[in-house]
């Protein structure tokens, strides 16, 4: 009996590299997601305002997240600089390549 063996695709570093960090990331926000809930949630807060720790908290906070998400947004959407380079097309078998005159 034949076996039949599928190719194994591997990750270069770049994709790998790239799926570390956006995992991280993602892990990152969830935490802070989480952190600021619980803060709101479950956390006493004063009946009139906003406490000072809470507003500090939440100044400190805002662009460490909004960091995240842009850095995030763009190491999906784009393959950045350096990205990966695209295979070029294989040649059909009968065709050969003719150098310009």
């Amino acid at each position: 009996m034949k076996r039949v063996s599928k190719k194994v695709k591997y990750w270069s570093p770049e994709e790998l590299l790239r799926f570390i960090v956006g995992v991280v990331f993602s892990f990152t926000l969830m935490f802070i997601v989480a952190t600021v809930l619980y803060s709101l949630i479950f956390v006493a807060q004063p009946m009139e305002g906003q406490s000072p720790n809470d507003a500090e908290f939440f100044k400190l906070i805002n662009p460490i997240a909004t960091f995240i998400v842009g850095a995030l947004a763009g190491l999906m959407a784009g393959q950045g600089s350096g990205g990966v380079k695209q295979k070029p097309p294989e040649n059909i078998e009968g065709e050969e390549d003719e150098l310009p005159k």
